[in-house]
């Protein structure tokens, strides 16, 4: 084959060109620090580089904002959970120093107020947030635990309990000592001596909210062992606190009396031992069964937990129309709220405590137990120093009439300080529940933080891990382009030199 210096020319630019267009891809790679700046560059680097790139901002979600968002929920839920441990070691304490007997006026004025301020605090703690997200309300993250503001509001509320629920209450009858006065203690003396001055005990069980509607009266049903609910049979009556339904309920073994007041139904002996011997399945021995009390409330005060939170439960209000909440408790399928955050590949984490754990509605009832019980020695005392100071100076009928009324007092005093008494040393084993619930959810929280960390760590050496990795694969090593530009940049020099030369020769110059 003739080699022409028509031939030798093209082939010289083409290999100049192929030179340059090396040279101008070892350029862009100083420049980019990549090795491949389009996928037709390398399409197995480029693949590579997509797969890692994903791995790499995947774990930078989990490891740089997924892990601390569910770390600081769960500080914000223990935080909050260990307050709530201290407010129970509190209200025991107050319990432990109620207890005691010897207790002067002042003494139960200090407990009184304590258990009022640690109540109050309860409910408040439950509405811790992060980030605008209540933590203790499971799914509705938008709604407070508790009412921030007295509201008016109508809920039909279904209460899921079984006979532990029922308790017996000591109740003083103490006549119209509680009414005495300066001004009207002759024309009550015939309800105010020793005679009308009672003890005694009665059944019942105390909702989770005072306060209630008195236009219903609420309804108590069973459930049988396929999960129907059936009637009980029993029939509640509603009954003001001022016509003594503590009485009515003691006398009639068949009574089943609602104090909306005080959130109380009071049951006779016969309805007791019914309820006491419940069963969702006859055919099982010792099988406990579920005792549903459906009632209504309307006026809420600041503070009231919102049933949404804890109870099947209906809410009816001209705007909204009626809202149904919980369904799936009554038939057994509710599941946990648990909010989990995606922490790594395939792997979660729950972030939350529900409140039903933890801030549950008895802690509030119970204190007003301990109160209400306070206020009444408290009031009966009041009077009783009265009476003393009046019968210093009184003589006569008057004289007479304050002696018995003395006496009658002095033994409801008695009466009232022991139900005190009993109630504080209750106290302290109800509230010790109540802080083992605290601290069972402390616990868990612990264990979630510490799992998380655990975690982190993980993610944190995944991340340096892929991130070397992509490097690897992307990055160019700038020492050996730099030599090899630098050896481009020489051989495009030479290349034209040379060919410069043999340009120089034709045909012409051997004629």
């Amino acid at each position: 084959m003739r080699i022409t210096n028509k031939i030798m020319q093209r082939n010289n630019l083409s290999n100049i060109n192929t030179n340059k267009i090396y040279q101008d891809k070892l350029s862009t790679q100083m420049s980019t620090q990549k090795k491949v700046n389009r996928p037709s560059d390398d399409p197995v680097v480029a693949i590579r580089a997509l797969r890692l790139r994903s791995s790499v901002t995947e774990i930078t979600q989990y490891y740089s904002k997924n892990i601390p968002d569910a770390e600081s929920w769960l500080n914000v839920t223990e935080d909050a959970l260990k307050n709530l441990e201290q407010i129970m070691r509190n209200m025991i304490e107050q319990c432990t120093k109620g207890s005691n007997g010897e207790l002067e006026a002042k003494d139960r004025q200090i407990i009184l107020e304590q258990l009022k301020a640690l109540s109050d605090e309860v409910y408040s703690t439950g509405d811790a947030d992060y980030a605008g997200r209540y933590v203790f309300t499971g799914y509705r993250t938008d709604l407070s635990l508790s009412f921030p503001t007295a509201t008016t509001k109508q809920y039909t509320i279904t209460e899921q309990l079984n006979r532990d629920a029922i308790s017996s209450l000591t109740k003083v009858e103490t006549g119209d000592l509680l009414n005495w006065t300066e001004a009207n203690f002759q024309g009550i003396k015939g309800t105010t001596d020793e005679q009308s001055v009672d003890s005694y005990e009665v059944y019942r069980i105390r909702l989770a909210y005072n306060d209630c509607s008195d236009g219903m009266a609420p309804t108590l049903a069973g459930v049988d062992k396929d999960g129907n609910e059936v009637s009980l049979g029993i029939t509640t009556t509603v009954m003001s606190s001022a016509n003594d339904p503590y009485k009515a309920a003691h006398d009639d073994p068949d009574a089943a009396i609602f104090v909306p007041e005080t959130g109380e139904l009071l049951l006779g002996q016969n309805v007791y031992d019914k309820l006491m011997t419940i069963q969702d399945d006859p055919t099982t021995v010792k099988n406990e069964g579920e005792i549903r009390i459906t009632y209504q409330k309307e006026n809420w005060a600041r503070g009231d937990l919102r049933p949404e939170h804890y109870f099947y439960c209906k809410s009816n209000t001209d705007a909204e129309g009626e809202l149904e909440y919980n369904a799936a408790f009554l038939d057994g399928t509710a599941e946990k709220q648990a909010i989990e955050y995606d922490v790594g590949f395939n792997q979660t984490i729950r972030v939350n405590s529900t409140a039903d754990e933890c801030f549950k509605p008895g802690i509030g009832r119970e204190a007003d137990d301990l109160v209400s019980a306070l206020q009444e020695v408290m009031e009966l005392e009041k009077i009783q120093t009265k009476m003393k100071k009046m019968a210093e100076t009184a003589s006569g009928e008057d004289a007479e009439t304050l002696k018995t009324q003395i006496a009658g007092i002095g033994k409801a005093l008695t009466y009232a300080k022991d139900k005190c008494q009993k109630l504080f040393e209750h106290g302290i084993t109800t509230f010790q529940n109540y802080l083992d619930d605290a601290n069972l959810c402390i616990t868990n929280c612990g264990t979630r933080s510490k799992k998380l960390e655990l975690i982190e760590n993980r993610m944190q050496n995944q991340k340096t891990t892929f991130e070397t990795l992509k490097s690897e694969n992307e990055d160019v090593d700038i020492t050996e382009v730099a030599i090899q530009l630098n050896s481009a940049e020489l051989t495009y020099e030479a290349a034209l030199m040379a060919t410069g030369k043999v340009m120089q020769s034709t045909l012409l110059n051997f004629i």
